[in-house]
């Protein structure tokens, strides 16, 4: 048997890496991966997509071609939309929105100050951002600090400003106003009774725990109505409380319960080795929570945490029952008006849109965070 000396079983360089297979990769790899892996997902895909040509095709006809956005009442538009379309069609009249579009952001706050509330709607994105963010100087945490006080005067007045009653606040400006004050107050509260819950003093352990029963098993709805009624009868005759401030509070207190049980949920799935480490490095107790406890438990809670800010967001138009203007509140006037006597999707569809900005903007900023500070993986 002769041997070939030329051929060589060991390779003398390194071998290029092989394509992978185009079924993997590309527009038919994410398909095929994400629509139809496997027979259900398949049948689910396919369902979904007719499900989708049938809704959102009419939907998208009635809300964009054959919506009406100038006209002076509910039957103009009715009347615009059957010259262009015949009779009988019907199309979505935004005209309500646009007449009302003032009226949905502030209220009735004087239109000559209009310029008050925007430009603390500007100032409130400045005083989160180094919050929020840590690429933006420090020393901007002051104007945080300060930012409530620099809100309360150029929404309210006083200081050489034109004073506004409370009654003219109303609009997405009022949601504004009790969400972002009781998100904002409700997390640092929200982090002493989960504390307090958890504490080896016998009467602080108590009471966070009565609190947080008590706030646990009221509806946010009965807190409103006290708020509104029944907390002036406890007040000194004379004595004016602001009703606006009042549902501040009580939200603020509402949420604060619920905030305390998620961070407490977030403090139980932290490891004994954390808690016996911080006592292994000589710190106290504050330094422990601070530096090493607090920090690892607030990562775990983001979900939670910010899952408690958009439902209290949300809530915020349960305010419409004990009388104050938010976006639902201002419904039913406009709806009273003779010439939007019947209107309705278009009303709601209006407000939905607003929560889901802002609400959507919270769920992607939550994400944003989880990727940042996932330093286990």
């Amino acid at each position: 048997m002769s041997s070939d000396t030329s051929i060589s079983y060991v390779a003398s360089g390194q071998i290029p890496p092989s394509p992978p297979p185009a079924a993997t990769t590309g527009v038919m790899g994410w398909m095929r991966e994400n629509l139809f892996d496997g027979w259900m997902n398949s049948v689910l895909t396919i369902v979904s997509i007719a499900a989708i040509v049938l809704i959102v095709p009419p939907i998208i006809d009635w809300a964009f071609l054959r919506g009406v956005w100038n006209a002076g009442s509910l039957s103009e538009c009715r009347e615009i939309v059957a010259a262009a379309h015949g009779e009988g069609v019907r199309g979505a009249c935004w005209a309500v929105i646009n007449e009302r579009f003032n009226q949905f952001l502030f209220g009735f706050y004087p239109t000559h100050l209009y310029w008050r509330p925007i430009l603390a709607f500007v100032l409130m994105f400045v005083a989160l951002a180094p919050v929020l963010f840590t690429q933006v100087p420090r020393f901007m945490l002051w104007f945080s600090l300060i930012y409530p006080v620099v809100a309360f005067l150029l929404i309210w007045g006083g200081m050489g400003l034109e004073p506004v009653e409370s009654a003219k606040l109303g609009g997405f400006m009022l949601a504004l106003i009790i969400g972002t004050t009781g998100i904002v107050a409700s997390l640092p509260i929200g982090i002493l009774l989960a504390l307090g819950r958890q504490s080896s003093m016998f009467f602080i352990k108590t009471i966070c725990v009565i609190f947080i029963e008590f706030i646990r098993g009221v509806p946010l709805i009965t807190l409103l109505f006290v708020a509104s009624v029944l907390l002036n009868y406890f007040l000194p005759p004379g004595t004016e409380f602001d009703l606006i401030l009042r549902v501040c509070i009580m939200v603020t207190l509402f949420s604060s319960a619920y905030m305390a049980e998620v961070i407490r949920g977030g403090l139980a799935a932290l490891p004994q080795g954390q808690y016996e480490a911080a006592d292994a490095l000589g710190l106290n107790y504050w330094k422990s929570t601070r530096l090493i406890i607090m920090p690892q438990a607030l990562k775990v809670s983001i979900p939670g945490i910010v899952n408690s800010f958009i439902g209290l967001f949300k809530d915020t138009t349960l305010v419409s029952v004990i009388g104050l203007l938010d976006p639902v509140g201002l419904l039913n006037p406009i709806r009273a008006d003779s010439n939007w006597n019947g209107i309705l999707w278009e009303l709601y569809l209006f407000v939905a849109l607003f929560f889901f900005i802002f609400c959507f903007g919270m769920s992607r900023y939550s994400m944003y965070l989880e990727r940042k500070l996932k330093t286990d993986r």
